[in-house]
């Protein structure tokens, strides 16, 4: 009975919240529109996509479109967003679920990933939620967990939508995998909340995924800001992989690690074979044709991997390469281990194993990029220090 009555509580709540989301009060957001004009252009700042291929946007005079080709491995399908600007008429042809007021004022995000974007753009007082708080890396994001100014909300399958009416975020940033069961996107939307799926992680380049911070700057209207932080970017990025090309020699490298009797290696198309690339390696699954983890047997990967010069990321609690040698005998043929070259990208790591190399290092590309040419090739960047990755000893 006490579980019906909750039941109906929120969905009463949800009812609500789908019925008000496509108008917003303009008293409770000073960014909207008093006297619209339909002939003004209200996004004068625009962005361009360059390097994404997962979503794109199209501009209309008072709102945006923003469609997500790509959300999830073969999806059969696309996700379209219409950013309204508050004060605004609400255009015809879409959903009441894919109608956002924009600027945003409140956000909750699914991923620790999403949260780079937020802290680049300088928007993390608008931040009111996280998916698993104890994992989210920073001094300035724990302080606010701390003074509970930022809220758990558990995870994508178990999603605390409860928590959520309460908080009443404007958006929610999320991800899918195509998994009905797991994915947190459903429950949300039938909740009434708003939610926008990020599929950064289908990016096939390292600026393709780092450029997913114009999707989330677009629903804040940060155009301006992001155009900026993502140039410079790009500039650093391509000035680090042009010095790489100088390299004479080209090690050969290995990824992943034997998990479950199943070794996981980068996919040749994968972002991650990108920067291999790009930092002067020769990636031994460079002409894999996958874009996400193959995987393989261990003695698929041993015979081709045995006499590899240097192995790059690994478990999360490799250390040292004592730690290498402890979860399975058999890495101790490996060319990599027996010379002392493994390296893995856990030196940025909290208290509760909360990896900043999956929050800042994914807009900081320029960063890793730069750990790695130092690790192939150190006279290049002789006074670069290692930030995301560690050398095993």
């Amino acid at each position: 009975m006490k579980r019906a009555l909750i039941w109906l509580f929120v969905s009463t709540i949800a009812l609500c919240v789908a019925c008000r989301a496509p108008i917003q009060n303009s008293s409770t957001n000073p960014a909207c529109i008093k006297a619209y004009d339909p002939q003004a252009d209200y996004f004068p700042q625009k962005v361009q996509i360059q390097y994404a291929k997962g979503f794109q946007v199209e501009y209309h005079k008072h709102y945006k479109v923003i469609t997500v080709r790509s959300p999830w491995r073969d999806a059969k399908v696309q996700f379209r967003y219409a950013l309204v600007q508050c004060g605004t008429p609400i255009p015809k042809g879409f959903d009441a679920k894919e109608v956002i007021q924009i600027p945003v004022q409140k956000i909750a995000v699914m991923s620790t990933t999403h949260l780079g974007h937020l802290e680049v753009l300088g928007l993390l007082d608008q931040l009111v939620a996280i998916s698993d708080t104890k994992i989210a890396y920073g001094e300035e994001i724990q302080k606010r967990v701390q003074n509970q100014q930022v809220q758990d909300i558990g995870s994508n399958s178990n999603v605390n939508v409860e928590k959520l009416l309460e908080l009443s975020p404007e958006l929610i940033t999320t991800y899918g995998t195509g998994n009905a069961a797991t994915d947190s996107y459903p429950k949300l939307q039938e909740a009434g909340l708003k939610v926008a799926i990020n599929a950064e992680y289908m990016e096939l380049s390292p600026l393709g995924q780092t450029e997913w911070m114009k999707f989330t700057a677009l629903f804040f209207n940060a155009e301006s800001k992001v155009n900026g932080v993502f140039s410079d970017i790009v500039k650093q990025y391509q000035q680090v992989a042009e010095l790489a090309k100088r390299a004479k020699m080209q090690p050969t490298v290995l990824t992943g690690f034997n998990r479950n009797g199943t070794w996981y290696v980068a996919g040749g198309k994968s972002h991650i074979a990108q920067m291999l690339k790009d930092a002067g390696a020769s990636y031994l699954w460079k002409d894999d044709p996958t874009s996400g983890s193959t995987p393989l047997s261990f003695e698929a990967v041993y015979d081709r991997a045995i006499n590899a010069e240097f192995w790059i990321g690994g478990s999360l609690s490799w250390h040292r390469l004592q730690d290498v040698k402890q979860s399975d005998d058999r890495y101790q043929s490996l060319k990599s281990l027996q010379s002392g070259k493994v390296y893995n990208n856990n030196a940025r790591l909290n208290q509760n194993n909360g990896n900043d190399y999956w929050q800042s290092g994914i807009i900081r590309p320029h960063i890793v990029l730069s750990d790695l040419v130092k690790i192939f090739h150190p006279e290049l960047l002789p006074n670069h220090q290692l930030t995301y990755y560690k050398r095993l000893r």
